[in-house]
């Protein structure tokens, strides 16, 4: 079982050739998760070959276009392949009236149940949790509400410490609960703490989505220590203007929040489409965080 993140778009506003709207799946074992719906989602989930079926969350930031155009004809897709299982949407305010508005005036039904998970103050706390992954979110600072989005997989199995196990004469049949964390008894009756039969469990992949926002410090207890951080990089420091004015972040913006936040990678997007060269985004970035990639339509990432 592995995370992966699926770039599906990373541009602005404006679509381009090489950069659609806004637009990524995060796959947690198996499980896809929809962060944000630009238009033209449907088609990018086709190109590169995601299954429509094992999308059972779709997270909106906020209800721009470029975030959410592509929403009602995916949500209607879903319908012609008469989608059986439940659907959860979590957005900002106003998001259910929106999308089901949208689908009455086109008589469009929806065949599966549809549940909207609306979020009116984001403060970093817990906002649904299955056997696979928690979802927190978090406000962001944009021109209209925005939230940011943590998701964090779930906490593995205790590895058995066989040596130890074997040493302590411990039956089989209690080899789960020591996966489980619990301190056992051994044949004597003594009580053996967990740790002394077993080893921690893999860390937690845990992956943050901050698109779009100016330059929020206010953020950083919300994503420290993430494996991957998705931010906003519209702007190069040529044009930091007018990230101030649209509420936008530059590349340099995003390079200190990495930085203020220790996370282990930052992936740059929602680039405006001025830059047709965005190495001098990638360099920017660079200068205030080391490890910076640029997201592109289509890039896959492995999170270990």
């Amino acid at each position: 079982m592995s995370i992966s993140l699926t770039i599906l778009g990373c541009g602005a506003a404006a679509p381009t050739v090489s950069a659609q709207p806004s637009g990524q799946v995060l796959d947690v074992h198996g499980q896809l998760i929809l962060l944000d719906c630009g238009e033209g989602t449907q088609v990018q989930l086709r190109l590169r070959k995601i299954r429509f079926t094992q999308i059972s969350l779709i997270c909106i930031s906020h209800l721009h276009g470029d975030h959410f155009f592509g929403l009602p004809g995916l949500l209607s897709t879903f319908h012609l392949l008469n989608r059986e299982k439940p659907l959860t949407l979590i957005g900002p305010p106003g998001l259910e009236v929106l999308i089901r508005t949208i689908l009455k005036a086109t008589k469009t039904w929806t065949c599966y149940p549809l549940h909207f998970l609306e979020v009116p103050l984001a403060d970093g706390s817990l906002v649904m949790k299955n056997e696979a992954f928690s979802v927190f979110a978090f406000p962001l600072e944009h021109s209209i509400e925005t939230i940011g989005f943590r998701i964090e997989e779930k906490q593995g199995l205790r590895k058995i410490n066989a040596v130890a196990v074997e040493n302590a004469q411990i039956p089989r049949c209690d080899l789960r609960p020591l996966q489980l964390g619990r301190d056992i008894q051994d044949a004597k009756g003594t009580w053996i703490p967990n740790a002394q039969l077993t080893f921690d469990p893999k860390p937690v992949i845990k992956y943050a989505y901050a698109s779009d926002t100016a330059f929020c410090p206010a953020i950083v207890p919300h994503i420290r220590g993430v494996d991957w951080l998705y931010h906003e990089s519209t702007f190069a420091d040529s044009h930091a203007s007018l990230a101030l004015k649209t509420k936008h972040s530059t590349a340099r913006d995003a390079g200190k929040i990495a930085a203020l936040a220790n996370v282990k990678h930052l992936l740059l997007g929602h680039f405006s489409i001025r830059y047709a060269d965005r190495t001098v985004l990638l360099r920017e970035a660079e200068e205030e965080f080391s490890s910076v990639q640029l997201a592109h339509d289509g890039l896959v990432i492995r999170m270990e």
